[in-house]
């Protein structure tokens, strides 16, 4: 149906999706409804890697490990609206007939970013546009999974459009933090983060283009990996931007845990995912490289404290010294570094990624769809006349003297071909010489930075920091391996703004990122750090993370997860 009436049949849809939703929800039977008994909660505290040996050993059966973490994401769901496809009853019948309960994920419910494709399903992406079209066949990610022995279960909420820190979109509604119901879960997979953090879940995927598997582990508080390209499958999906490759997207993997992100992880590679997927490398899970980083006995740590476009908030840096001391006490080399401007890299990425002039995620709504107010923001200024946003660029340059907003608008416009090949060029130098400055300057085993200058943003606080995204957005244009770890929360004490700190002096994305930094109201967030490696270097990277969460054991504590109720 055309515009304007394609405003009736978006909001039809949109109705007919939740009302489907509540409906498979009420119709659950009583095993999902139940209180959790003592033998659930025994099931809630096990490992994965525990869990599947029970399985295999028939001790425990798959049917109860899926009734104890459908029961808690039900829970989850009615707390954060974090789900959008409920499928427990098709996963006991998959349970039963598809999945390979021999595999090294046997019997373990896995949850999965609403944009992966699980046959009898839609996959939406948030758009109403793509309700009503349900996948013949599972997606190659999912045909993985259940080969490895996973049981698919739900599917989590999501922004329209994939591109923002946030997680709403008028499919299925608003998702909430689940420490603060007035904050963002994170996003664009957001819904998993809401859901593990809860305890709804333990292992889950999700996508990553700017941050979005691990925006969400820094504002929910729990453990993400950003693979590198080619590492992890990525066939089988749905995008609000197919075709966009200036800074490919990747899927990756999410944890309530760092052992059952470890053993997750270490799963799928087994499962030899080239075989399926014509992207992956055919690189085997290397042994050799997860044992030299664990067995390393003095690590040189390159600390990043700011990308000089936005300074950490005060909780963000208080998260940081609290693990560079850890390292530190445990005898590690700490030193901070200045690699080639982040800043430049956010103008490329920014660039890249939106190269097209916001077309293609724009393709997808209908008249009245409701739009993420960061996305929006990114379309205004796109859309705005050149003549007109040159002129604005100059009040921000010289009269403002704000170079930092002023260079990102300056090629803030689609580009044909000929520009897009010249940017492209733009990146694989600045890829070159991070990878020499790394290599034959700093000399690093790994980097640590905050994930975001702040913790969660409230509701629709991405209309003005949907630009603060540098921390994160730096190692997808690179394609470096990064993890987030939960680290500590806010504290309305420790973490207020110093008394001589001045909002006006900030430039235009630092001020749209601290207008929403407000340690009384944060009090009680999560907060994070990244650890960053080199590309393909998954296996180091987990290892690593694990060293530091065994330091901060020795010094201090580790993270303290959101107790399942």
């Amino acid at each position: 149906m055309l515009p304007p009436f394609d405003f009736f049949e978006h909001r039809r849809a949109c109705q007919r999706k939740q009302t489907e939703r509540a409906t498979r929800i009420a119709s659950l039977p009583s095993a999902y409804l139940t209180p959790v008994s003592s033998r659930e909660r025994t099931i809630l505290q096990e490992p994965i890697e525990s869990l599947v040996r029970d399985v295999h050993s028939g001790s425990l059966k798959p049917i109860d490990i899926l009734w104890t973490y459908g029961k808690l994401a039900i829970r989850a769901h009615e707390k954060t609206n974090c789900l959008t496809e409920v499928m427990l009853p098709e996963a006991e019948e998959w349970a039963e007939q598809e999945v390979n309960l021999k595999g090294p994920l046997a019997g373990i419910p896995i949850s999965l970013k609403d944009s992966i494709a699980v046959k009898n399903f839609d996959v939406t992406v948030g758009y109403s546009c793509n309700t009503g079209k349900p996948y013949a066949q599972d997606g190659i990610m999912v045909r993985i999974l259940k080969d490895a022995g996973a049981i698919p279960y739900v599917k989590t909420n999501l922004p329209v459009t994939l591109l923002s820190f946030e997680s709403t979109n008028d499919v299925w509604g608003r998702c909430t933090n689940p420490h603060n119901k007035n904050y963002s879960p994170g996003g664009s997979t957001g819904g998993e983060g809401a859901l593990l953090a809860y305890g709804g879940g333990r292992i889950g995927i999700g996508s990553d283009v700017a941050g979005s598997v691990r925006a969400p582990a820094h504002f929910s508080g729990i453990y993400s990996l950003r693979c590198s390209t080619g590492r992890w499958p990525k066939m089988g999906m749905n995008t609000s931007m197919p075709g966009q490759e200036g800074i490919p997207s990747v899927f990756s993997p999410m944890a309530r845990t760092l052992a059952d992100l470890v053993y997750f992880s270490k799963s799928v590679i087994s499962m030899k995912p080239w075989n399926y997927d014509h992207s992956v490398h055919p690189i085997e899970w290397r042994e050799d490289q997860e044992l030299d980083a664990k067995q390393k006995e003095k690590f040189r740590v390159g600390v990043m404290r700011t990308d000089g476009v936005v300074d950490p908030a005060p909780a963000c840096a208080r998260a940081l010294e609290q693990v560079i001391a850890a390292l530190r006490a445990e005898g590690h080399e700490v030193v901070d570094v200045s690699p080639p401007s982040p800043y430049e890299a956010l103008v490329i990425a920014s660039t890249l990624l939106n190269s097209d002039g916001c077309k293609t995620f724009r393709s997808f709504f209908r008249t009245g769809e409701w739009d993420d107010p960061g996305a929006a923001q990114m379309n205004f200024y796109m859309k705005m006349p050149r003549p007109l946003k040159y002129v604005y660029y100059l009040w921000v340059k010289y009269i403002r003297r704000d170079d930092i907003w002023a260079g990102l608008l300056l090629n803030w416009h689609q580009k044909s071909a000929f520009e897009q090949w010249k940017w492209v060029a733009k990146r694989e130098a600045y890829k070159a010489r991070w990878h020499d400055w790394w290599q034959n300057e700093a000399k690093l085993d790994f980097m640590l930075t905050p994930p975001n200058a702040t913790p969660a943003v409230p509701h629709d606080g991405m209309k003005d920091a949907v630009s603060s995204c540098g921390y994160t957005f730096l190692f997808n244009l690179l394609d470096y391996t990064c993890g987030i770890i939960p680290v500590t929360h806010v504290d309305k004490t420790q973490d207020q703004l110093p008394s001589n700190f001045r909002f006006r002096d900030l430039n235009g994305v630092a001020q749209g990122a601290y207008k929403h930094y407000n340690a009384d109201a944060m009090h009680g967030l999560p907060v994070a750090v990244q650890v960053v490696g080199q590309r393909l270097q998954e296996e180091k990277v987990l290892a690593i993370m694990t060293r530091i969460e065994e330091a901060l054991d020795q010094h201090g504590g580790r993270y303290e997860l959101l107790a399942i109720e």
